[in-house]
Parts: C-alpha cells; sequence; structure tokens
C-alpha cells in the first residue's frame, strides 16, 4: 500500500484529475453511491478507509459526485441515556410500526423505526430535532398534534401504549458530539466528481478537490439547528443499523474553518 504527505496525496490527486475519466471498479445494475470513493482509493493504491499520511487518523477522504442530492453519513452515534437502550427499549416497541417485510422475510411482530429528520420541520410521524443551547443538548421532540393524518390508525396504538409524550428525551450532549467530530472529521480531502454512463459502465471525473482543515463545532452546532444537517434512524425489532448524523455533500465545506481548492 502506498504512503504520502499531504503533498504527494494532493500531487496524485491533480494527477489523477489530469487523466481524466476512470473507470468505475463497481459493476452491475443501477448507481453505487460508494462507488466514487471506492474507485478513488483504488486509484489510489490504499484500502478502504484507511488513509496513509502522517497524523492519518487527523484525516478523512470523502468522495462524491457533484449536484448529488443523496446524505452522506458523518458518523454513527446512539442517543443518551445510553443505559436505557432507548431505540430498541422504548422507540420500537412503543413508536415503532409493521416492518413492510413482517410475515416474510421477518416475523409476523417485526417492528420498524426509521426517520431521517432535522431541525426545521416535523416527520409525518411527529418527530422532530431541537438544538436545546441552554442544556447544551441536542434533543429529539415527539409532538402528537403534528402526526399525519394517514398515520392517525398508529398513533391510536402508539397513545394505547403510552407514548402521547415521550417518556423519556433521547438526546447528545455537545461535549460528546464535540468529542465524536473532533477526532472524526477533524481535518478532509473532499473530493467531487462528474460521472457519465457509456457502453453499460459509469466513468468518474475526479473535478474538484478540497481540503478541509479545522471543522468548527460551533458551525456543527448551527447546521443542525439551520435544518440541512439530518439524524436518522434505521432500526428494526431484530437490528439496529445505528443512528446516523447526515448531511448534503455539498454542505460538508460549510462545516470547516478552512477550505482551500486545488
Amino acid at each position: 500500500m502506498k504512503t504520502y504527505t499531504k503533498e504527494s496525496l494532493i500531487q496524485e490527486l491533480q494527477q489523477i484529475r489530469e487523466i481524466g475519466w476512470h473507470e468505475s471498479i463497481r459493476t452491475g445494475k443501477g448507481r453505487n453511491d460508494g462507488s466514487v470513493g471506492n474507485t478513488l482509493e483504488q486509484l489510489l493504491g490504499i484500502e478502504e478507509n484507511n488513509l496513509p499520511i502522517p497524523n492519518a487518523s487527523e484525516w478523512e477522504l470523502k468522495a462524491q459526485r457533484i449536484n448529488t442530492s443523496s446524505l452522506t453519513t458523518l458518523f454513527h452515534m446512539e442517543p443518551s441515556p445510553r443505559a436505557l437502550k432507548f431505540i430498541p427499549s422504548i422507540l420500537l416497541p412503543i413508536y415503532g410500526w409493521e416492518h413492510q417485510e413482517a410475515g416474510e422475510k421477518h416475523s409476523k411482530a417485526e417492528k420498524s423505526f426509521r426517520q431521517t429528520i432535522n431541525a426545521n420541520s416535523f416527520s409525518s410521524r411527529g418527530f422532530s430535532v431541537f438544538v436545546n443551547r441552554e442544556e447544551e443538548k441536542i434533543e429529539i421532540i415527539f409532538d402528537s398534534e403534528r402526526v399525519d393524518e394517514s398515520h392517525q390508525g398508529w398513533l391510536s396504538e402508539v397513545i394505547e401504549k403510552g407514548g402521547k409524550t415521550l417518556p423519556e428525551t433521547p438526546y447528545w450532549g455537545f461535549k460528546d458530539i464535540f468529542h465524536k467530530v473532533g477526532s472524526k472529521l477533524h481535518n478532509c480531502f473532499f473530493i467531487q466528481a462528474e460521472s457519465k454512463q457509456e457502453n453499460n459502465k459509469e466513468y468518474f471525473y475526479y473535478k474538484n478537490i478540497l481540503m478541509l482543515k479545522n471543522i468548527s463545532l460551533e458551525k456543527f452546532i448551527d447546521a443542525i439547528e439551520s435544518g440541512y444537517l439530518y439524524i436518522d434512524f434505521d432500526a428494526r425489532t431484530g437490528h439496529n443499523h445505528g443512528t446516523k448524523f447526515r448531511i448534503r455533500e455539498k454542505s460538508i465545506p460549510d462545516l470547516y474553518e478552512t477550505s482551500i481548492s486545488y
């Protein structure tokens, strides 16, 4: 595996751009969002999610299609109070709904709780995000009055289970968020690629090279409060896929103090 300094990595990325279009290493039907980064990692001669530069733990390499509307996962982090195991003990049994494959792929009793929510709106099932600056917490809130008409049957079941209001507020403390963000996303090489299809194959042109330095914890909280940073729950009775903090790729540079284009 190759090793790089920051300077030599930038030079290598510039050479990859100068060559032009590169065939995706992923094959098969449909467009794979991970193929942009996987192909770039192969071109760089590095292992997946393993950037071999000095202080590599302080750097991330992210690549995405230009103008994509998809969300990218920044990190996984379960809410507090951790001891409650909030998702399997409260959200799924009280607020979960029948899994779409219950009785087929999964048991008839399989429940699902999948929500992608932000702070400037309520989901159709009445969930939202609240930035509690006074207590320095990112909180999940539920308002039964905000539940869409199409989910009134589900709401009746929730109320029968005592869930008209959340029995406990799940949250992430600012300090915990800051530790996670600072250790995972402190600095980042952010590459944006154009893509095209030819003869049932996808090709990438790694056009924009950005070096992002010093993630701003205040900007991160502002992004949550402004609604362009999302919290994503993806759990079912048999498995919790993890709670994710997600953002649109184009907004990632807005989280950093310094953005340098090459």
